[in-house]
């Protein structure tokens, strides 16, 4: 066989930068018109670049071991542009494995069979739901992140209007809300905001990739009325970590257009504690208070769920290596924490968690078996949980792996676990990562009853990425998701 020619493999990426090229407005249209978000193995497809778009494709050959062009899922979102569709999140990676895996043929044919539960549903003008007003309490690290979610997923039928953001009074507003504007336009961990920021200062307003938000300047939420500004029956998410049991978040509840509160840090007393994609089914409609639990219970709940499912956990140590969070010094201080009045950016510091005890509020079935530690290192994001745990059933690390791997692509846990099996990988390579956390199959250790699992995460954008799928689930924003998974394993 010839080797291929420098010619020869420039000319095939051109070719399918060209096909990225045209998949770009076909997947924006389904996404506005049919409200149809196109994915690749769990990856959104909407507003990606060029270059993103073919980076998930080869994305593909690392955890489903087939290769995967543009050429193959461009036909794909072609005829899903011409089908009618309704609503759902439509993998087109797995689809487009599926056609190759029997044999191709004729496209639309298949997209009819695979599709069925949404060809020709879509109605002008029909909905998923009522759209639902957002209030972010508080504008800080994971507020900024909700916000910069929110806005990149308005329009289309996502239905979540963030509509409003409430901080302290600050003296001169034109100069608070050009900080803001500021704050939200650059951030020094995940980067340029993408879109364009206006402020009105006389009406109070940033303007958002058009989506208009109201700055609320009030000390208390005792001093907010919501409906003066439009806004009703909104959830009001709190990330001032101020208040976290029902007394202190139900001072939202008081405030005329405010109906529902979620808390971004683990609630106390009897809020319950929600790991969206675990126990979300546990909501009621009469919960009016919730907690979206912790960053690292959020990483290590859905990892922890699946392995309890086969092996069975009889005990296990949770030791999290986190980046250091605001509520630390810079240089030694007075701090009411043991050790965290040390410098943050200097020392690696050994503190308390409570993601062990939290777990058993989303998996009953682990309550007592997990103890857990914490050290804050001198990074300012990503984390990192090492799962140390006694198994019932024996296993080694390939058969874990490969049962990780599988719960990463061919799960209801898809958008919580993800995987990665590379030698090379650091901290930084997870800036940005969606899912609440990520299997590093390079450093699994296992045999016998005993597994040592290590788990990234994105300790801001996945643990915010979390918190907005909670929102979606009070909001009544579903989904159907297709290809239906007993088709592809």
């Amino acid at each position: 066989m010839s080797q291929p020619t420098h010619e020869n493999v420039f000319q095939e990426w051109q070719g399918n930068e060209a096909l990225a090229e045209q998949m770009i407005p076909l997947v924006g249209r389904l996404y506005r018109q049919n409200n149809v978000v196109a994915t690749m193995f769990g990856r959104s497809l909407i507003k990606q670049s060029v270059i993103r778009i073919l980076k998930d494709h080869r994305f593909v050959r690392k955890i489903e071991g087939t290769e995967l062009s543009v050429a193959d899922t461009y036909p794909i979102v072609k005829a899903m542009s011409e089908l009618n569709l309704g609503s759902a999140h439509v993998d087109v990676g797995k689809l487009a494995v599926l056609f190759k895996h029997q044999g191709g043929g004729d496209v639309e044919a298949f997209l009819r069979r695979e599709l069925h539960d949404i060809v020709d549903a879509y109605q002008p003008g029909s909905s998923t739901g009522e759209p639902q007003d957002v209030v972010l309490y508080g504008f800080g690290r994971i507020g900024r992140l909700l916000a910069r979610v929110m806005i990149e997923k308005a329009g289309g039928g996502n239905l979540l209007r963030l509509r409003a953001i409430v901080v302290r009074g600050r003296g001169d507003v034109a100069k608070d809300l050009q900080k803001r504007a500021s704050l939200l336009r650059r951030d020094s961990v995940h980067g340029p905001f993408e879109g364009s920021i206006d402020v009105d200062t006389e009406a109070r307003t940033l303007i958002v990739n058009g989506n208009v938000i109201q700055m609320i300047y009030a000390d208390s939420p005792g001093d907010i009325d919501y409906t003066d500004y439009g806004i009703n029956h909104a959830v009001v998410v709190d990330n001032t970590g101020i208040w976290r049991d029902e007394d202190g978040l139900g001072q939202h509840l008081e405030c005329p257009g405010a109906s529902r509160a979620i808390l971004t840090a683990p609630g106390k007393g009897n809020i319950k504690n929600i790991v969206y994609g675990i126990n979300h089914d546990d909501i009621q409609a009469d919960d009016r208070i919730l907690s979206a639990a912790s960053c690292t219970t959020n990483a290590i709940v859905p990892v922890l769920k699946v392995i309890n499912d086969r092996y069975r956990v009889r005990t296990g140590h949770v030791e999290t290596v986190h980046a250091y969070t605001n509520d630390q010094n810079l240089i030694d201080n007075y701090h009411k924490g043991d050790r965290r009045g040390r410098s943050a950016a200097l020392n690696m510091v050994l503190t308390e968690t409570g993601a062990a005890k939290a777990v058993a509020k989303a998996l009953p079935e682990l309550e007592g078996k997990l103890t857990g530690n914490a050290i804050r290192v001198p990074t300012p994001n990503v984390s990192m949980a090492i799962l140390n745990l006694t198994l019932e059933n024996d296993t080694d690390a390939q058969s874990l792996n490969d049962y990780l791997r599988e719960m990463s692509i061919h799960s209801a846990y898809q958008k919580q676990i993800d995987y990665v099996d590379s030698a090379e990988v650091v901290s930084s390579d997870f800036v940005g990562n969606r899912k609440a956390g990520i299997v590093d199959a390079k450093a699994t250790i296992a045999s016998d009853h005993h597994a040592v699992v290590y788990l990234w995460y994105d300790n801001e954008f996945g643990y915010s990425c979390q918190v907005i799928r909670l929102l979606q689930e009070m909001s009544h924003v579903n989904f159907l998701k297709l290809p239906h998974e007993d088709k592809l394993t």
